[in-house]
């Protein structure tokens, strides 16, 4: 918070060239002398940009277009961009005043926090039987949650809800893919993963070149009705 010096207290001549004596500055005046800087950027950017780049690698090895051994790359991006990140952006949201940024980027940063610690603290604890199961549950539920997210996009942007429904669609698809052990749907599912990151990417471009251009450049489709 940037503190700004309002000026001297009514009533008396300021004199700058003497320090202010401690008896002279009284609690109301001390709570005068300090501003709440104004939200200068958009969370949301960040938000998105943290989502889309770890849903396109992950959605990458998901399709099988490049060699899965090469996974481990994704622990410290989920972590840091997908998790830290964009959790970041939800609460950046909450200063905003926007309740459904808030609650998007808070719960979908929680969400690459726990694959990641998923990932590298707790799969040796699942057997091999019932890992596919296990993340079917985990996607389905995010899908609900995700579902009911996309009725409150709805007021927002056609951009923002069809990032959301594509995301909906990748983990149904996801979910069926790992409980049904099978490939050809998890290929799906990774390409359909990567659709929503492009989806997240253009939302997030779009804002970023409304803040550097002021005016929109890309249209998000307003969906907000006055």
């Amino acid at each position: 918070m940037e503190a700004s010096q309002i000026g001297p207290t009514p009533g008396r001549e300021a004199d700058i060239s003497a320090p202010a004596r401690e008896a002279d500055v009284t609690p109301a005046a001390v709570e005068r002398r300090y501003v709440t800087a104004p939200i200068t950027a958009n969370p949301a950017a960040l938000g998105l940009a943290g989502f889309a780049l770890s849903t396109f690698i992950l959605s990458m090895f998901n399709a099988h277009l490049v060699n899965i051994g090469g996974t481990p790359i994704l622990f410290g991006l989920i972590l840091f961009y997908g998790g830290v990140a964009q959790f970041l952006a939800g609460m950046w949201e909450f200063r905003t005043g926007n309740t459904f940024g808030a609650t998007i980027f808070g719960s979908y940063g929680a969400f690459w926090l726990a694959l990641w610690a998923l990932d590298t603290l707790y799969l040796k604890h699942i057997t091999l039987s019932a890992l596919g199961p296990t993340l079917a549950l985990y996607l389905f539920g995010w899908a609900g949650f995700t579902t009911l997210m996309f009725f409150a996009s709805l007021r927002t942007t056609g951009a923002v809800a069809i990032t959301l429904l594509l995301l909906i669609v990748t983990e149904v698809v996801l979910g069926f893919g790992y409980n049904n052990t099978s490939l050809t749907t998890l290929k799906w599912g990774g390409y359909l993963g990567i659709a929503t990151a492009a989806a997240a990417w253009y939302t997030m471009t779009a804002i970023v070149l409304e803040s550097t251009f002021k005016r929109w450049i890309l249209p998000v489709f307003p969906l907000a009705r006055e």
